[in-house]
């Protein structure tokens, strides 16, 4: 069985989606399709670095990772083939992959040139329809991803900057918002094993949270660890710091928005 997984900006409103579905199974028609996310916000290359960053890792080895959140569609910006951990990622060469890059445990990188494996016609504003698809298709379908293109060095791709948090001298660390979710949950780029030193430093109850003119204090285990109404710090799901409400809207209780700065104190 081969599977294939989408995370785009679309939308499920327009017929892109759809679109990339009826190329897939043109050519690969045994494959599984998984709407990852269609819903992460438009052109936001950072959520979706986050995004297939925590969540690859919960398919089986082999499956097929089709990222669609490309700006620079139709321009000189290249397309790549990544195979990491025996998962396979077809994605435009635009730091969406960054994080993934950064875990060095790269078997392949190819930059995606060989037009045998495109549409016949390509859009030059639909690539995720005309090029991504297929490829991916082919992939799912057993293609070695050295018949895309050639190697290209990870030193020679577009990585994006800052995406991680920092320890600073002090102890204290600071991080921001990457993403809000449906419930308006505020994650963010704190990741677990950042605050495993801050969590050893010393009781638990002298973490602060800072974020705005908030301080939270101290981590929750679940969201209704604390009473309704009220802000709380935790480990979501996804293996990162995130502040919520307790039956709340955190993003709208607090006023915040992504990039907004998050500082950990101890």
């Amino acid at each position: 069985m081969s599977i294939i997984t989408l995370l785009t900006d679309f939308g499920t409103d327009d017929e892109y989606v759809g679109l990339m579905k009826g190329v897939i199974l043109s050519i690969n028609p045994s494959a599984t399709i998984v709407d990852l996310t269609h819903q992460i916000d438009s052109q936001d290359i950072v959520q979706a670095a986050f995004t297939i960053h925590s969540g690859y890792h919960y398919f089986p080895e082999g499956t097929v990772h089709l990222i669609v959140v490309d700006p620079g569609v139709g321009t000189e910006r290249g397309l790549l083939a990544l195979k990491l951990k025996n998962h396979f990622f077809i994605a435009p060469d635009n730091g969406v992959l960054t994080l993934l890059l950064n875990e060095k445990e790269i078997s392949s990188l190819v930059l995606i040139s060989n037009s045998s494996f495109f549409r016949a016609a390509v859009s030059r504003t639909f690539h995720g329809r005309d090029i991504l698809a297929p490829v991916g298709a082919h992939v799912a379908n057993g293609l070695d991803i050295n018949e895309l293109g050639p190697d290209i060095d990870v030193q020679n791709v577009v990585c994006l900057e800052n995406l991680g948090a920092r320890r600073i001298k002090n102890g204290e660390i600071r991080g921001q918002i990457v993403a809000i979710d449906h419930f308006g949950n505020l994650i963010t780029n704190i990741d677990s094993e950042l605050l495993t030193g801050s969590l050893h430093a010393g009781p638990e109850k002298k973490i602060q949270i800072k974020i705005r003119s908030n301080t939270i204090n101290g981590l929750s285990e679940t969201y209704g660890g604390v009473r309704s109404n009220t802000p709380l710090a935790l480990i979501g799901s996804r293996g990162y710091l995130e502040i919520a409400i307790n039956e709340g809207n955190a993003a709208q209780f607090l006023k915040a928005k992504k990039k907004d700065p998050v500082r950990v104190l101890v």
